[in-house]
């Protein structure tokens, strides 16, 4: 049977699978679509009696005209007995090893990362990059093709971009001798991205208060809870409103207590582990007289299918009058530095905030190792807020750490 020829249209109502798939354009050509979303051309043919695939590039950087153009000159060179794909294997170009690099980091990415990575790469670096082997890029290409993002002013996007692509050419080089890494040599080049804005945190003055305001709230019961152990837990809204009973063990036993929250649902893929201070417990059994016969801590309002939205938290905080104020991410924020000033040690604090350890082997050892000095953590900072909460009750107006 002869594959209908595709078209841009149907190109672009392909939708990622679980499981990679090929959609044929005829004669060979055909589109790779991957979980991420990535849709690669591929050539499939026959060279010296062995079936042979050649890569020609990613869509839509590489149009559909276009990647039929260069099935027709593989062709050409496959008449005058030559392998089109000799060159390419002798020297990868950067688009090659970017693809092999994309799908080493893949697994330890959530799916729409993923995508969003190679979408830059391919939408910012293919066009100057893409085509040149691996081994003669200069620097000062990378930064020619580094300069043109800055030119539209998403400045971020460039210093992004510049750390992809060194790690694209330290992937590269750690099989080839012949490839180096050029962007250390970029240091200072590029222009610097203004200085990030933080989520709105509370002071430690501020904590009380608030307190005071979630205790009043008149609002859902589980939004007022849901508030109160994102507080006392400081795990990102994502993976509080996900919370599924069946993640949480033995929260009547204040040495045992645990949150587990599976790589899944984790930013970086990895598990975390959440220990659960006696305070958290209290929480947890009050909503468990609300939720505790479903799937979620916070199911979805009327009945709807799924958990609690992303934003219920943060409007609840606008009506107890802290908008602008803070958020529910800046509670994090507000645990670091009262944790840091009190003296823990960096590396609990880092691991309870569940940020990357660019090693996975240390990461998961640490993760280990730490947990009985986490679990004093979150114990203490547990502690901390309750005391801040009855030094605001008894009027107190000193803003130094509970004690």
């Amino acid at each position: 049977m002869t594959a209908r020829p595709l078209t841009e249209t149907t190109i672009r109502a392909l939708k990622a699978r679980e499981a990679p798939y090929k959609v044929s354009d005829g004669g060979g050509l055909h589109l790779l679509v991957a979980p991420s979303g990535s849709k690669t051309w591929r050539l499939a043919y026959r060279f010296e009696g062995r079936q042979r695939c050649l890569t020609l590039g990613q869509h839509p950087s590489l149009s559909l005209a276009k990647a039929r153009t260069q099935r027709e000159l593989a062709k050409d060179k496959l008449r005058d007995g030559c392998d089109p794909d000799a060159q390419e294997a002798a020297t990868p170009t950067f688009a090659n090893v970017t693809r092999e690099w994309h799908a080493a980091q893949e697994a330890r990415w959530t799916a729409p990362y993923a995508r969003q990575v190679y979408t830059r790469i391919a939408a910012d670096l293919f066009p100057d990059l893409g085509d040149l082997p691996i081994n003669r890029i200069a620097r000062s290409q990378v930064l020619a093709a580094l300069r043109k993002v800055e030119e539209r002013g998403t400045l971020e996007t460039a210093r992004r971009l510049k750390q992809y692509a060194g790690s694209i050419f330290r992937f590269a080089g750690a099989t080839d001798d012949g490839v180096s890494d050029p962007t250390p040599m970029l240091r200072g080049a590029l222009k610097s991205p203004p200085r990030s804005r933080h989520h709105a945190s509370l002071k430690t003055e501020d904590i009380g208060p608030f307190l005071h305001a979630l205790e009043n709230y008149e609002g859902e019961k589980t939004t007022r809870l849901a508030v109160a152990l994102a507080l006392h837990t400081v795990v990102r809204t994502t993976e509080l409103i996900g919370a599924r009973w069946r993640e949480f063990e033995a929260l009547d036993d204040q040495e045992r207590a645990i949150w587990r929250i599976p790589s899944e649902r984790m930013k970086m893929r990895r598990e975390h582990l959440v220990p659960i201070s006696p305070e958290s417990a209290a929480l947890l059994a009050d909503l468990r007289e609300i939720t505790g016969e479903g799937e979620f801590l916070y199911p979805a309002a009327d009945g709807r299918k799924g958990h609690m939205s992303n934003n219920t938290m943060l409007f609840a905080t606008y009506r107890m009058g802290f908008r602008g104020r803070t958020t529910i991410h800046g509670f994090r924020r507000s645990f670091s530095t009262a944790a840091n000033e009190d003296g823990w040690p960096s590396d609990h604090v880092e691991l309870q905030l569940a940020h990357d350890e660019q090693d996975a082997v240390r990461a998961a050892y640490n993760a280990a190792q730490y947990l009985p000095g986490r679990r004093k953590l979150m114990r203490w900072w547990s502690k901390h807020l309750v005391n801040l909460a009855a030094r605001h009750r008894n009027g107190e107006i000193g803003t130094g750490n509970a004690t």
